[in-house]
């Protein structure tokens, strides 16, 4: 660690002596992603594998090996990448180590065995730019994951980091920065929306002690994008807090982050230690005579606490419970004081801002959405991982030329956008530009950027049921329209997949939903309906077969369906006899099968091995 920077000139001098120190050429880079993904799939090992080895050769001085974060295709870690020629090598365990040192860091050859094969050309792809999974990325806010040790300072600086702090504090008003962010049509990634500017600039306007929260609680089943980038790159996010600050003139903040995420929370801990021994955070930031520091809060994995009010009542230590939003927390957050809530992708964005202007960030996006943005693309999608795209790439771009399309050529149902509270759209929107104003027309919404692929054995009764279970629970109660209206239409959800519907039932939906829309107090209660109003808009077919037809088109719903082994098509191999966890399929060899439906239990084990499509769902 180097001394505590007393002015501007100190960090700019520091800052060229580390891009000088990364253009020594003799030197090659060894990226390899330690986000919780890929930590999961043994980073650690692959660590001690490649230190040792480049020990062994005589490397050790001539490569520099870096525990990133996230890389972002996530189904394919540990990822390595060797700069500066980009070299990406997936699914990396430690008995492949050798050879790389061997072939590639010393030889300079590449071991074509271990390359990242392209699912739909087939094809070998020896450098991280070529794969399709990167190539149709605009990765603004999420490239330098896998350039940083988040642990480590240094390395942000290195990359421009706090280069935005900077010219906020030496070289602009809080009133100019607050401009530069309105001009560059900044809006807020937490699902949401809310121009960032008009936030600053209003709570700017209130006296009192003003405080800039990070909102990283992070809730959306399948989302991702927050947690990664904490985990990967904590100090764009104080960076970014830090300017807000200057704007404001605040010189107190908070991070509010889920409990579940202890990899972010370590290594948020560690970027402010880091900052404030460097003098980057804490009293006369740089000597420049303001003050600002940032304290963490962990909370206990309620998803009402991602709403601001429910947030800022958790951080007093009350219950998480929204309040009504005639007061907005601009004039009256946390402890009555002005609060600016943001989430943390919007904070990371700032420093970007700043920087290049608002003109360079206004030039990405559509007319009502400007910038970039992470989608966490998970469900049945080829490439699942983090896609940061500019704002209005339509969701055929993300699907299937980015995520690689829909596994074993099934094909595609739905996507859920926008966390439990979103919308299911289905493929005639494939081509609808995705940002904020274009999904809400559609029925669902961008949230925090989650997207759930569904493909063609998806229920979408079920997969309504499923969004609205969860909501339930996760409901605080305070409200009427919320706890009992949710709870009602869940009541007839559940009663339809099994077998149980009637007629009345889906007007009953669209009547409550629109009740619970309408009256709830707070955004989770009014957004709750929407899994199950888009499903009946799109897949009116699906609720009518189940209830008129006592029939699950998609074989979910297990009260709704059985399995058959059908005659002429049974090849007799025996696979799915074998297969059986119940010993209910029967017969000779090369002769049509049987199956016990008294003895079926409806796993499913059968009709996924059959390879003749000799079973069906009836």
């Amino acid at each position: 660690m180097v001394d505590r920077l007393k002015n501007r000139d100190e960090l700019i001098t520091l800052r060229k002596n580390l891009v000088a120190q990364h253009k020594d050429g003799n030197k090659k880079l060894i990226s390899l992603c330690s986000g919780s993904g890929c930590g999961a799939y043994g980073t650690a090992s692959v660590y001690e594998s490649l230190v040792a080895e480049l020990k062994k050769a005589g490397l050790s001085d001539l490569v520099e090996v870096r525990l990133t974060g996230c890389h972002g295709f996530c189904e394919k870690g540990p990822i390595m990448v060797i700069h500066p020629e980009g070299i990406f090598y997936p699914q990396v365990k430690p008995d492949m180590i050798p050879e790389i040192v061997e072939m590639t860091l010393k030889n300079g050859e590449i071991v074509e065995k271990f390359l990242f094969k392209d699912p739909v050309s087939k094809k070998k792809i020896v450098h991280e730019k070529d794969i399709p999974f990167y190539k149709l990325q605009k990765r603004v806010i999420f490239g330098r994951n896998q350039m940083i040790d988040p642990t480590n300072v240094l390395h942000y600086i290195g990359e421009d980091g706090y280069k935005g702090l900077e010219k906020a504090l030496f070289e602009m008003e809080p009133q100019q920065i607050i401009q530069e962010i309105k001009g560059a049509g900044l809006r807020g990634r937490g699902g949401g929306g809310f121009p960032t500017g008009i936030k600053w600039a209003t709570c700017a306007k209130h006296d009192g002690d003003r405080f800039v929260i990070c909102n990283a609680d992070e809730g959306d089943p399948g989302a991702y994008m927050d947690r990664s980038l904490l985990e990967g790159n904590p100090h764009s996010i104080i960076e970014g807090m830090l300017i807000a600050a200057v704007a404001m003139q605040s010189h107190n903040g908070f991070v509010y982050v889920r409990h579940e995420y202890p990899l972010a929370v370590k290594n948020l801990n560690i970027a402010l230690k880091s900052a404030r021994e460097i003098g980057l955070l804490g009293k006369n930031i740089l000597g420049s005579g303001f003050d600002f520091d940032i304290k963490v809060s962990r909370g206990g994995g309620s998803f009402v606490c991602g709403e601001s009010t429910a947030l800022m009542a958790s951080l007093e230590g009350k219950p998480g419970r929204p309040r009504a939003k005639y007061v907005h927390t601009v004039e009256k957050g946390f402890r009555e004081s002005p609060s600016s809530l943001n989430n943390v992708e919007t904070y990371a964005n700032v420093p970007h801002i700043i920087n290049n202007g608002a003109e360079w960030y206004a030039s990405m996006g559509t007319e009502g959405s400007k910038g970039t943005k992470i989608f966490s693309l998970v469900g049945n999608v080829v490439n699942t991982g983090l896609v940061e795209v500019p704002m209005g790439t339509n969701l055929r771009t993300i699907i299937y030329d980015i995520g690689g399309g829909i596994p074993k050529k099934k094909k595609f149902k739905a996507v859920q956008s926008g966390g439990p509270s979103g919308g299911c759209i289905p493929e005639q929107f494939l081509d609808v530009p995705v940002d904020f104003d274009e999904l809400v027309k559609i029925g669902s919404m961008m949230g925090s950027g989650g997207m759930i692929v569904m493909d063609q054995d998806t229920c979408m009764v079920d997969v309504a049921r499923y969004f609205l279970d969860f909501l339930k629970e996760e409901s605080c109660g305070q409200c009427n329209p919320c706890r009992e209206g949710i709870k009602q239409m869940l009541d007839v959800l559940t009663r339809i997949c099994a077998g149980e519907g009637k007629e009345g039932d889906i007007e009953l939906l669209e009547e409550l939903g629109a009740m619970v829309q309408k009256f709830s107090l707070c955004g989770l209660g009014t957004s709750s309906p929407n899994p199950v109003l888009t499903t009946l808009m799109y897949f009116r077919h699906e609720y009518e077969a189940h209830i008129r037809d006592k029939k699950c088109p998609a074989g979910v719903c297990k009260p709704l369906f059985h399995y058959e082994i059908v005659d002429g098509t049974c090849t007799g191999c025996g696979l799915c006899a074998r297969k059986c966890p119940q010993d209910a399929i029967t017969g000779a060899k090369k002769e049509t099968h049987v199956l016990d439906q008294d003895k079926c239990i409806k796993c499913g084990i059968c009709y996924d091995a059959c390879k003749f499509n000799a079973i069906a769902i009836r």
